[in-house]
């Protein structure tokens, strides 16, 4: 029985009460068929959409494999290593040729300037830090001034006061907890690099310095092939192109650190190899709705739409010297099946590799593009997909309310017909009552008349 239709229960008193029930589980299926096509047709809405979403997936799996195989083609595969990372770290970032560089002579890892008040206070809310309320900030060749009138002449003040500056460095007090003067203002520069960092109870006058002058900072100080170079941050992006270097530690005498930027042809095996694997799975799914056994979406105009693109990507023609997947070791039997032919990519000669560089092109270029027109498929706002599955979401919705009214409809119609119904249970319960008594009647006077009546 349909959802929402249940037959009244009918409570007769005269002997046709069951053929009333009867009447009344009988009208309540013939109502359910329409409740039930409906049903059926949301059913297989659900299926199409679960059906259209797992293609969507696999369709999705491989516009990524050929997004990768673009970014991949776009570096040329390069990878960067360093011969030693507790020295230097190395990471790539848009290098697309294959090179090597040495450093050497790391006298100096940057740093940041931090610096701590000579003297300690013995508090840090009431005790003096200046005779005259005025202090100087001098921090990387710039003077700042600091007047402590408004917050109050103390190490609390002179922090907040230091803070709010805006200059890069950072102000807080430290309690030693020992002594009879445990308080210390320390003050850390924000950013790595030498620099100048004093606070001065005179404008202008650096023998008046309240800090240490332990650390004033440090740049990172090496050689780059045989070249100077200092930064005032370990993390290096600007000296050789395309390539991030971190210097992590001094070095010894005499010891260098390699960085090679190498072209893997793994890295290249990898990606066509994810290639093949989410082409025969969107290609598989695309078949389940193609051909005598067909599923939901037969016909479905996505799965025309897939089905012209795979064909786009697996006969996609090149300019240059590699012109085909096929040449890269990607083959496709006369099923349309991809394999990846290892043995035949790895013997492959280096030119041929760096001219399947170019065929592959980029994630905007080249076979690495064509991603762009599968995700005009799967993008998950505006794609082909997106708009088919509202779609059916409408459809479920309109079918859903359709639904609400004809049981709505019907169960009034039920309740109408079962008030007739116990209508005519009374009438017919009536006369049931008006025929007995009249037999009874009859009996009677059969019995008056005739006297005992023979069996």
């Amino acid at each position: 029985m349909a959802s929402g239709i249940t037959p009244l229960k009918f409570t007769g008193i005269s002997s046709f009460s069951e053929d009333f029930q009867a009447i009344l589980n009988r009208s309540a299926q013939i109502a359910a068929l329409p409740v039930k096509l409906l049903q059926n047709q949301q059913t297989n809405l659900l299926s199409k959409k679960q059906a259209l979403n797992s293609l969507g997936s696999s369709v999705d799996a491989l516009r990524s494999a050929v997004r990768n195989l673009g970014e991949v083609a776009s570096t040329r595969a390069l990878s960067a290593t360093s011969s030693n990372i507790s020295r230097v770290a190395v990471s790539l970032n848009g290098a697309t040729v294959a090179s090597s560089y040495t450093i050497t002579d790391i006298t100096s890892v940057a740093r940041r300037a931090s610096e701590t008040t000579v003297s300690g206070f013995a508090t840090s809310d009431s005790t003096a830090v200046d005779a005259d309320n005025n202090l100087e900030l001098y921090f990387g060749g710039t003077a700042y001034a600091i007047d402590l009138t408004a917050g109050g002449n103390n190490l609390e003040s002179l922090r907040d006061a230091t803070n709010g500056l805006g200059t890069g460095v950072t102000a807080t007090i430290l309690n030693t907890g020992s002594g009879a003067t445990p308080y210390y203002l320390s003050l850390t520069a924000t950013s790595p690099g030498s620099t100048s960092l004093e606070l001065r109870t005179t404008a202008g006058s650096a023998a008046s310095n309240l800090l240490t002058n332990t650390n004033q900072g440090a740049d990172a100080v090496f050689k780059l092939n045989g070249l100077a170079v200092s930064k005032s941050d370990n993390v290096v992006s600007d000296v050789i192109p395309g390539l991030t270097f971190t210097i992590q530690d001094e070095t010894d005498p005499g010891e260098s650190v390699t960085l090679n930027l190498t072209s893997s042809r793994g890295s290249l095996a990898t990606a066509l190899q994810s290639f093949v694997t989410a082409y025969n799975t969107a290609a598989g799914k695309v078949n389940q709705q193609i051909g005598e056994n067909a599923g939901l979406l037969s016909g479905d105009y996505i799965v025309g739409q897939v089905s012209r693109t795979l064909r786009q990507i697996s006969g996609y023609a090149g300019t240059g010297a590699v012109k085909s997947l096929t040449e890269l070791g990607v083959e496709f039997d006369k099923t349309g099946v991809a394999s990846f032919n290892l043995t035949k990519f790895y013997s492959l000669p280096t030119g041929t590799i760096e001219a399947g560089f170019d065929f592959i092109g980029s994630t905007s270029t080249g076979f690495g593009g064509l991603h762009s027109a599968l995700d005009q498929i799967t993008n998950p706002v505006n794609g082909l997909i997106r708009t088919q599955t509202d779609t059916y979401d409408v459809t479920d919705r309109r079918i859903t309310v359709q639904v609400e009214e004809i049981v709505a409809r019907l169960e009034t119609a039920q309740l109408s017909l079962s008030f007739k119904l116990q209508q005519a249970d009374l009438l017919i319960s009536g006369f049931q009552s008006q025929q007995n008594v009249l037999a009874g009647a009859i009996q009677s006077l059969t019995l008056a008349t005739f006297g005992k009546r023979d069996n």
